[in-house]
């Protein structure tokens, strides 16, 4: 109540400002500062004035007020005291007139924003991560009249909005031209959920809607459901960790019939969804026009696998699928893949840690490159990759649009890193190489040195924990002074404890060449510690050399005080922002 203590305060200050006077008064005092300031004679109070100082103006009729201004007009003397006041009243009358152009609703919400340090915005309603109370939002729902060309509204990150959101839904019929609304981690409680129901009505226009992690959602969501309407124009709906149930899978399903403009579903990290997900693909007919489907950690089985390829065939507008971290659908691809092929649109494909078995390879190396629109993949975390037999690395080079290959800790043997370095060849778009934690990488790098000069789009390089050695880090050296890697703007190297001193220096003497390297990471592993050698005076030198540089991870190098001191003083010697993670 703080908050709109202030503003109240701030609009009693404003009526003390206004001057206690009658309508008779002020017309006196006017037309006295005309002729005051074109006469400027000293003259005493005319008998008129001190005849109607004793009566009450403020109810006198037209036919009085008239007499006393023609009266009024007739007398032409003040002091210069009188003139003093006489301009301030005028000073008054202008800056009434200038609150009246600008309605005070718009005042209060300028006010109001800036309590909160945002620029006020008559269409985008930007409160994320303030702080709020529940002051602000009954005082933000009293605002709402006055900003009917609204058309985003975003309080995510605000606890204190849960349990009060029916005060805000409550005026919503002023902003029926509200197209998104996000309440992500907001503590939304039942009656919440079932304002915001309630609100679907009034705001007809409504396109996205985010309710990501609010947990008691959960169990909840046909209070939400059940008030959408046919026809609805919801293009964007995410319900991520919000703890749903099967019950609520079956609720979700029930209106897919009713949203047949939505673009974008995620219901990612809700492990008990996958339940009912059979229920749901069956119904995701209803959204032909669907172009991103995330169901990462949903707790998916091989059944549900088999349903959503299923559903598959009636979404060929799909551009996103993402089914990571659903460990239990391992082995069910054979099975399960008959209409993945035919996703000709298919841009991102994420199957990291989804236990891919060497079967599911087998299929997976038939059905992949096929997938002719493709541009990232993810396939991390599967370990039967590296391993299996089947040529689907190799294959890669039939997806000659891919900017994104992740294959980090999938068992890289020489035979598969090598079929992964060929098919890079046919790759001249890659901008993004993940290869961490596969050890095959240490003393092979050179593998990759055809597609690394071929690959000039190249931003983000990680070869965390691959065993790297002095030689492979003097290779990417080499590659840069011969004008390779130019875009480069985020290398990890680190967990590579392999790398001798002499390694450390060949690199930071050349590492001056990477003129957008923005981060960079070359850590050691959690259980070891080793003293910065001599190379430690080349990297710092070659810091005041890379601009671009803002983050740069150190940690369990063991620093010196001078060091220490030399890395602290860096930023201030040389005007950097550089986080140093040491």
């Amino acid at each position: 109540m703080e908050k709109t203590g202030d503003t109240q305060s701030c609009q009693n200050k404003n009526e003390e400002d206004i001057p206690k006077s009658s309508p008779f008064d002020f017309v006196i005092k006017q037309f006295q500062g005309k002729k005051s300031s074109s006469g400027k004679r000293k003259e005493q109070p005319s008998a008129i004035q001190k005849f109607f100082s004793g009566f009450d103006f403020g109810k006198s009729e037209g036919k009085e007020r008239q007499e006393i201004e023609e009266t009024e007009i007739n007398n032409c003397g003040a002091d210069d005291q009188s003139e003093k006041e006489n301009l301030s009243v005028e000073d008054e009358s202008s800056q009434l007139i200038s609150e009246a152009e600008s309605p005070p609703g718009e005042q209060r919400f300028n006010q109001f924003m800036q309590k909160l340090g945002k620029k006020p915005n008559s269409k985008n309603l930007d409160l994320n991560n303030c702080a709020l109370s529940a002051a602000d939002v009954t005082e933000l729902a009293s605002l709402l009249p006055f900003l009917p060309e609204l058309e985003e509204i975003s309080l995510s990150w605000n606890g204190c909005v849960g349990g009060t959101l029916k005060t805000l839904t409550a005026q919503f019929h002023h902003v029926k031209l509200l197209k998104v609304l996000r309440l992500n981690n907001c503590r939304l409680s039942a009656e919440d959920v079932t304002s915001l129901g309630e609100a679907f009505e009034i705001v007809p226009q409504l396109e996205e809607l985010d309710l990501s992690w609010n947990s008691n959602i959960g169990g909840k969501l046909s209070l939400l459901t059940k008030k959408l309407r046919k026809g609805s124009k919801i293009k964007l709906l995410k319900i991520t960790d919000c703890n749903l149930t099967a019950k609520d899978g079956e609720s979700l399903a029930e209106i897919l019939n009713v949203l047949p403009n939505l673009e974008v579903l995620d219901l990612s990290i809700n492990k008990h969804i996958g339940c009912s997900m059979k229920v749901i693909a069956q119904d995701l007919k209803n959204v032909p026009g669907l172009k991103e489907l995330n169901l990462h950690m949903c707790g998916l089985k091989q059944d549900s696998l088999q349903g959503l390829d299923t559903a598959l065939q009636h979404l060929t507008a799909l551009r996103k699928l993402d089914i990571s971290c659903n460990k239990e659908i391992g082995g069910g691809f054979k099975d399960s893949t008959a209409h993945l092929a035919s996703l000709k649109n298919l841009e991102v494909l994420d199957l990291h840690q989804c236990c891919v078995t060497e079967e599911d390879m087998s299929v997976l190396s038939q059905v992949i490159p096929l997938l002719s629109s493709l541009q990232e993949l993810n396939l991390s975390w599967n370990k039967n990759i590296g391993v299996s037999s089947d040529p689907l690395l190799g294959r890669l080079r039939f997806l000659p649009k891919l900017k994104s290959v992740a294959i980090s800790n999938c068992g890289l043997g020489m035979e598969s890193f090598s079929s992964l370095a060929e098919a890079a060849l046919h790759l001249p778009e890659l901008e993004i190489l993940d290869l961490s934690w596969n050890k095959c990488v240490g003393g092979n790098l050179k593998l990759l040195l055809g597609a690394l000069k071929l690959a000039t789009e190249i931003q983000v390089l990680r070869l965390s924990s691959c065993n790297l050695v002095a030689e492979d880090l003097a290779l990417l050296t080499l590659l840069s002074h011969d004008g390779h890697l130019a875009r480069l703007q985020k290398l990890d190297l680190s967990y590579n404890n392999t790398i001798s001193d002499e390694g450390w220096m060949v690199f930071c003497q050349g590492l001056t060449v990477f003129k957008e390297l923005s981060e960079l990471d070359v850590s050691l592993r959690p259980s070891s510690c080793r003293a910065c050698g001599t190379w430690f005076s080349e990297l710092l030198a070659a810091l005041t050399k890379l601009p671009a540089l803002a983050e740069l991870g150190m940690q369990r190098w063991v620093l010196s005080e001078l060091q220490r001191k030399q890395l602290e003083g860096f930023n201030q010697d040389n005007k950097r922002n550089i986080r140093f993670d040491c």
